[in-house]
């Protein structure tokens, strides 16, 4: 299984620089709107002056269940929402991916697997992605109360699709969460995301 998965992450991480748009930490975050599982329409713009989390999710790859499967992406979505920030799940898979759940699929697995996200954006266009130059599943942003990026990157320090190694990581969403909520500027605001590559389509 290992050697299976090992590739995904040097994929997922080094793949495709010069094509990209990227999102900055400490610049402000690019706009989007989408519609959700539900066909609401959701715009960041909904939610200035407070935190928002944006998490990159895709059912059909091991570091998405990894984090899913243990209860621990629930767990810090509990933990975020608790404190009033919102948390954007943002599916980006192509509907011509085997991976791709039709959006009643996709809020049916996100609602058996007890997840707490505000939303679940479905991005099938790729548009918001590109945008954030999202790569991985799970790929995690923070987003301040003035609309500025101030965390990009992994949800933690341990990138393997190996449950057992949640216990001993360093989750920097909730670190990030806890200083910007508190005031104070994230001392780790990038780090490198890992997980499976996003599942694009051609355009992408």
């Amino acid at each position: 299984m290992k050697s299976l998965l090992a590739p995904l992450i040097l994929l997922a991480a080094a793949g495709g620089t010069n094509a990209w748009a990227s999102a900055s930490v400490g610049q402000p975050a690019p706009a989007f709107s989408a519609s959700d599982t539900a066909g609401r329409a959701v715009s960041l713009a909904d939610f200035r002056g407070r935190h928002v989390v944006l998490e990159w999710v895709n059912p059909g790859c091991p570091y998405v269940r990894k984090h899913y499967d243990s209860g621990n992406m629930q767990a810090t979505q509990r933990s975020a929402t608790a404190q009033g920030v919102v948390w954007l799940a943002v599916n980006s898979t192509s509907p011509d991916h085997r991976d791709h759940l039709a959006p009643a699929r996709m809020a049916g697995w996100m609602q058996g697997h007890g997840a707490v996200a505000s939303s679940t954006l479905m991005d099938e266009d790729g548009a918001i992605g590109r945008a954030y130059g999202a790569r991985t599943t799970p790929h995690m942003y923070v987003i301040d109360p003035q609309g500025t990026l101030v965390y990009a990157g992994a949800i933690d320090s341990k990138p393997t699709a190996n449950a057992a190694d949640i216990a001993t990581a360093t989750n920097h969403v909730k670190e990030a969460l806890a200083e910007t909520l508190a005031g104070k500027a994230v001392s780790t605001p990038v780090t490198r995301p890992y997980g499976c590559s996003v599942k694009y389509g051609s355009a992408g």
